[in-house]
């Protein structure tokens, strides 16, 4: 007897599996709510469809002054994070949080983030993306993630296998922040 073509495993639930803090459940939810990667050209895109993207408003670019059509000074207003996908962002969220909890070099990251002033809530946000990003990054190229080796890489250098840094990849002349 012939099983039905659904409960067969994605592919893609492999190498998404391999991920820090995903897990095989949330690997599966994430291929079946993404349904492919190749639907997202860059990271932005991915936030934006997760929820993670920043909103903003502005309600007028251009304001007539005596007569005259000037640009209007006024900073565009922050409205927070888009609300787009509430299941992808809880899935990415969930596994941020997951991995601050426990101990190890992610929480080590989050405890020396929240240290320097920056407030827990960003710092969750900030590796939720990140975690979003590898997630894209690894089910594109379909490679597993490669362990660091005595320096600290970049995700494209990790994915990627090269030994270059990221000064050497950008150019001398750009300013790296840590």
């Amino acid at each position: 007897m012939r099983t039905p073509a659904g409960s067969y495993p994605h592919p893609a639930v492999k190498v998404v599996d391999q991920i820090p803090s995903i897990g095989p459940i949330r690997a599966a939810l994430l291929v079946s709510l993404l349904q492919t990667a190749h639907r997202f050209r860059t990271k932005r895109q991915l936030w934006a469809y997760s929820g993670f993207a920043v909103e903003t408003h502005d309600s007028g670019e251009y304001r007539y002054v005596r007569g005259k059509l000037q640009r209007n000074r006024e900073r565009i207003t922050v409205r927070g994070l888009n609300d787009h996908n509430q299941d992808g962002k809880n899935l990415f969220k969930s596994a941020a949080i997951c991995a601050s909890s426990r101990p190890g070099p992610r929480h080590d990251f989050y405890g020396a983030r929240v240290e320097k002033g920056m407030r827990p809530t960003m710092t969750r946000l900030t590796r939720a993306r990140k975690i979003a990003t590898i997630t894209l990054t690894m089910w594109k190229k379909g490679k597993p993630l490669e362990p660091l080796r005595g320096r600290r890489l970049s995700v494209p250098e990790i994915l990627s296998g090269s030994g270059r840094s990221r000064r050497e990849m950008l150019g001398s002349r750009v300013s790296i922040r840590q």
